[in-house]
């Protein structure tokens, strides 16, 4: 068992005594003062390998090293092999970032900024289609459109508790990026046809 250290007992006092309904952002500051930091593993999965560390743009950060980790594959991978593995990243990611984000929120609070495992998962989906440089950038704009403004039902998903609700608003992000570059797609095949 860890001694006690002298510095914790004001937060202590404070989280036991003073506050009857303490929000989980008083209750992830005294983890972080009695803990120190989180759990290694859920850290790394959550952050999005420490892109949620960046300070201009967490979300962003997240989103652009998905599009390269893509980007990457697409210039190793046959087209049907590249679908399969991004569909694979897919569920992988959004089951181990409901995993992450469920150890996170008791250290950084609901939703918390520097998770950015549900972008990434986010801009994965519209990427689905992308088979080139233009539709890859056109689906991380995309992404990022939706994802931002959160319109159509988006902001619902957003307003509910839960490390799968984290998840949940990017997924629905990245269902509208795709059904938009979808469409831009068929444009495009149709002009060029």
């Amino acid at each position: 068992m860890r001694k006690c250290d002298a510095s914790l007992i004001l937060p202590v006092f404070f989280y036991f005594f003073i506050t009857k309904k303490a929000d989980c952002r008083i209750k992830g500051l005294f983890l972080q003062l009695v803990m120190r930091r989180p759990p290694f593993l859920p850290t790394l999965i959550g952050t999005g390998f420490g892109a949620g560390f960046w300070p201009w743009g967490p979300g962003t950060a997240g989103a652009v090293l998905a599009t390269g980790v893509w980007y990457a594959m697409h210039a190793c991978l046959t087209p049907m092999t590249l679908v399969l593995t991004t569909a694979l990243l897919i569920v992988v990611f959004t089951l181990l970032g409901t995993w992450a984000t469920a150890r996170l929120m008791p250290f950084w609070g609901e939703d918390p900024k520097r998770v950015v495992v549900d972008e990434m998962v986010g801009v994965w989906i519209p990427l689905l289609i992308a088979d080139d440089w233009w539709t890859m950038l056109l689906a991380l704009l995309l992404f990022r459109f939706f994802d931002i403004l959160k319109p159509w039902g988006i902001r619902r998903l957003d307003e509910r508790h839960g490390a799968f609700w984290v998840m949940a608003d990017d997924l629905a992000a990245g269902a509208y990026s795709l059904v938009v570059l979808g469409l831009v797609r068929v444009f495009q095949l149709s002009l060029a046809g």
